[in-house]
C-alpha cells in the first residue's frame, strides 16, 4: 500500500477520536506550517495502547506531539500520525520530597506548584515553555540544571510495541539535551526527587528567571535557543560575532535582542526559518569552523534539507536558552 493508504487505513482504526489534516504547525510556538495527516488527542494509557495496536502492520511514521516549543513543521506539512497527551496527563502528585507529574503537565506549572509546596530543584522549569514529557525527552534544562539531575523514575508507553515500561533514571542514558527516549516512546510521567526548600525563596528563585528571560530572550513566535552551545562557548556569541542579528530572509529572523532565537512572521513560512537556521550555519561554519547543532526539531522536511531530526520526533520542550 502506498503511504496514502496506509493513512486511511490507519484514520479508519482510529475512528472518530482521530483527524485528518489536522492543524500542526499553528500548534507550535512557531506558528508556522503545515498540517499533519492524521492527528489525535489521547486521554489515558489505555488510549494510547488502542493507538498502537491501530499502527499494527502499518508504515506511518508517528509523531508525540508536547507543547510544540521545540518543533517547527515543513510548510508540506506531516505525512504521518501526530499523538497528543490529554488532560488527564496533567496531573501532579506531591509526597514528601518525591514529585510524580504527568507528561503533558507544562513545565513551568510545575516549577511554580512544586516550589509553593517547599520543595527546590525545579525552579529552572519556569523558563521552558514544554511539557514534562517533553523534558524527559529531551533532558531539558537552564540556568544550571536540567532533567536529569533530579529524575528517579519515568514511565513510557511504546507505540510501535504497546509495551508499557516504568524506568529508573539510569535508562534515560541523559546528556545534554539528548536522552535514549525513542521516537515512538511516549512518555507518561515522571517523578522527580526534590529537596526541602523555603517557599519564599523558590518563589523568589522563579521571579528572578522570569525575570531575566524577559530581560535577555525575545516573546513572540519562536522555539527558544535554536542551537546548542558548544563546548566552551555560547551559540548565541558565535552567532552575534558572525554579524547575524537582524539577518533576514523572507518572513523569518535572527532576533535583534538574542542571536540564538530564530522570530516568524505571523502567517509566514516554516521553510523561511530553516533557511535562516542554514545560513546560521553555513556562516558559522565558514568564520570560525564550529558546526552548530540544532536542538529544534524538524518535521516534514526532506532528508539532508536541514539538521535535526525529520520524522518521528518528540516535539516537546526546548531550552531555556543561552545563559549569562
Amino acid at each position: 500500500m502506498s503511504r496514502t493508504d496506509d493513512l486511511d487505513v490507519l484514520h479508519g482504526r482510529l475512528g472518530p477520536a482521530s483527524e485528518r489534516d489536522a492543524p500542526l504547525g499553528s500548534r507550535t510556538t512557531y506558528r508556522v506550517g503545515g498540517t499533519a495527516a492524521v492527528a489525535i488527542e489521547v486521554a489515558d494509557e489505555a488510549a494510547l495502547l488502542s493507538v498502537a495496536a491501530a499502527l499494527e502492520g502499518i508504515d506511518v511514521p508517528v509523531l508525540i506531539l508536547g507543547n510544540g516549543s521545540n518543533l517547527l513543521v515543513a510548510d508540506a506539512g506531516y505525512q504521518g500520525l501526530v499523538v497528543t497527551l490529554g488532560p488527564g496527563f496533567t496531573f501532579l502528585e506531591i509526597e514528601g520530597t518525591e514529585v510524580r507529574a504527568g507528561g503533558a503537565l507544562a513545565l513551568p506549572t510545575l516549577a511554580r506548584r512544586t516550589a509553593t509546596a517547599g520543595l527546590s530543584g525545579l525552579e529552572w522549569a519556569v523558563g521552558v515553555p514544554g511539557s514534562v514529557g517533553g523534558a524527559v525527552r529531551m533532558n531539558a534544562g537552564g540556568h544550571g540544571s536540567d532533567t536529569a539531575a533530579t529524575l528517579v523514575r519515568y514511565r513510557t508507553v511504546d507505540l510501535a510495541t504497546g509495551i508499557v515500561t516504568d524506568h529508573p533514571a539510569a535508562d534515560l542514558s541523559a546528556t545534554y539535551r539528548h536522552t535514549s527516549v525513542a521516537a515512538t516512546d511516549v512518555v507518561v510521567d515522571a517523578t522527580h526527587l526534590l529537596t526541602p526548600g523555603d517557599p519564599a525563596e523558590g518563589r523568589g528563585a522563579i521571579d528572578e528567571i522570569v525575570r531575566w528571560r524577559r530581560a535577555n530572550q525575545p516573546g513572540g513566535a519562536n522555539a527558544g535557543s535554536v542551537f546548542t552551545n558548544p563546548p566552551g562557548d555560547s551559540a548565541g556569541r558565535l552567532i552575534d560575532a558572525c554579524g547575524m542579528k537582524g539577518m533576514r530572509i523572507g518572513s523569518a529572523e535572527v532576533s535583534k535582542k538574542h542571536a540564538n532565537f530564530i522570530q516568524a512572521d505571523r502567517g509566514g513560512s516554516a521553510d523561511d526559518v530553516r533557511r535562516v537556521m542554514e545560513a546560521i550555519r553555513d556562516e558559522v561554519r565558514k568564520t570560525t569552523g564550529i558546526e552548530l547543532a540544532t536542538e529544534v526539531r524538524m518535521v516534514g522536511f526532506a532528508t539532508g534539507s536541514g539538521s535535526g531530526s525529520t520524522e518521528g520526533a518528540a516535539g516537546a520542550a526546548g531550552a531555556a536558552g543561552d545563559e549569562p
